[in-house]
């Protein structure tokens, strides 16, 4: 059969989406999800994402990583999938959805997203690094000359060394300014460094602040694919009323045999 799909990216990080809402996509079919996302014999992506009715929300957001498994919360891909429901007249400029880690909120304007992610109770801090879950794990490591780091290496050592099978995703991070930070990800179900990734940036924001590296509570990420900026409230030992805001944008739609 043919199957209609929209591309989208946020920074860089791409996804194909596609209005599932009439259960049109086989959604245990591993190998199939694999292959849309797969960038010489598929669409090419780093995740596919799906659109589907919910009852408690405007629409419900369902996640694959490129490796064709469902995976955790991913801020970019909510951010897109905002657009793509805007776009398909699903939503207006404000809306609700239903993710794997909850229900999120998220509003649109000129192609700007803002995104609210889930409270963040605690962030694990030590000599070297932070770690948090933003949605998804995230190892946060502060590095000199990132530019010229091999993101794809050093990640791939400590997502699989340090944090086994089940993994997290490394972000590498080098300060700006006090409140402009460059950061690099190696993301687990891609095994590869992204152009961006939503809830990297949300989570080096908050290890920053956690560590002192900045006081501002609203913080600029730049990432290899663009700049998107974290705002968040400080709420005893954890983060509050944290808002991840950026561009989302569709690049083309198509149709593809399967």
């Amino acid at each position: 059969m043919k199957l209609n799909f929209y591309k989208y990216q946020g920074t860089g990080n791409d996804f194909v989406m596609i209005d599932n809402r009439h259960d049109i996509l086989p959604k245990n079919d591993t190998k199939l999800v694999n292959r849309l996302c797969d960038r010489k014999f598929g669409i090419g992506a780093d995740g596919l994402i799906l659109l589907e009715n919910c009852e408690t929300a405007d629409f419900k957001m369902v996640y694959y990583n490129a490796d064709g498994n469902e995976s955790s919360m991913c801020g970019n891909g909510g951010r897109c999938l905002v657009a793509f429901a805007n776009f398909l007249g699903v939503v207006g400029n404000n809306c609700s959805f239903m993710a794997v880690d909850g229900l999120h909120h998220a509003s649109i304007s000129e192609g700007i997203v803002s995104l609210a992610m889930q409270n963040v109770p605690a962030i694990d801090t030590f000599e070297a690094y932070s770690f948090l879950n933003t949605g998804s794990p995230h190892h946060v490591q502060l590095v000199k000359n990132l530019n010229e780091l091999d993101v794809k290496s050093n990640g791939e050592k400590l997502r699989y060394g340090k944090y086994g099978n089940a993994g997290s995703n490394i972000n590498f991070v080098e300060q700006e300014t006090a409140d402009v930070f460059s950061v690099r990800t190696y993301e687990r179900g891609v095994e590869d460094e992204t152009l961006s990734c939503g809830t990297g940036v949300t989570a080096v924001a908050l290890a920053m602040y956690e560590t002192s590296k900045t006081k501002s509570k609203e913080v600029t990420l730049k990432t290899p694919g663009g700049a998107l900026k974290v705002s968040f409230e400080k709420n005893g030992q954890g983060y509050t009323n944290i808002q991840l805001v950026g561009p989302a944008t569709q690049v083309y739609s198509g149709a593809i045999t399967v």
